[in-house]
């Protein structure tokens, strides 16, 4: 958390590998990824990192399981069962019957769950959402809260940018931002 020009989105794009610290080192599975060269950092946010964009960041000509999809064609050789797997991500989101929608035809909310799913289509070790509830009413909100909690319950680990008190209440942690420093972490549960 953190006023606007704090440093969330320059941590978050530094943890996710987009832009490289000027210094330091910053080890992602036991690599430094400010030596590694571009191509190296592709195929380690590939494997390591799934992002969820506050703006969904969705391609309006694909479907629902095709834009699931688009994280699979960075890797090399793509898997074989990306169809089933990119269907099965769709149905833990709740998007069933939506699979050959467009961005378009869907709410807000559910288009943020197929970046939820699209997150999650690599198998990442980090979920790295930007303000994923920043563009959504208060029950939708609390619906992606739902299924974030539920996968980081079930293992995953969620970096998150909020500026809402209620949604950071509900994490982990809270680290406070000021001017590119931690300002304050607080454990809020275990």
């Amino acid at each position: 958390m953190g006023s606007s020009g704090s440093g969330k989105s320059t941590l978050l794009n530094l943890l996710g590998c987009l832009d490289r610290p000027t210094t330091g080192q910053y080890l992602l599975g036991g690599r430094d990824v400010a030596t590694l060269n571009d191509e190296s950092l592709s195929r380690v946010r590939g494997r390591y990192l799934g992002f969820v964009f506050q703006s969904y960041n969705l391609i309006q000509q694909l479907s629902v399981v095709e834009n699931i999809m688009v994280p699979l064609s960075y890797q090399q050789p793509q898997p074989a069962n990306g169809r089933d797997l990119a269907t099965k991500l769709a149905n833990l989101v709740g998007l069933s019957g939506r699979l050959g929608h467009r961005p378009n035809q869907l709410s807000g909310g559910q288009q943020q769950r197929v970046a939820i799913a699209r997150a999650l289509i690599n198998n990442p070790h980090v979920i790295l959402a930007d303000e994923p509830t920043g563009n959504l009413d208060t029950a939708t909100s609390i619906e992606i809260m739902d299924l974030l909690d539920a996968l980081n319950q079930a293992g995953r680990t969620i970096v998150m940018v909020t500026h809402e008190p209620d949604i950071a209440a509900r994490c982990k942690k809270v680290i406070s931002l000021r001017d590119g420093r931690i300002e304050s972490m607080k454990k809020i549960r275990d």
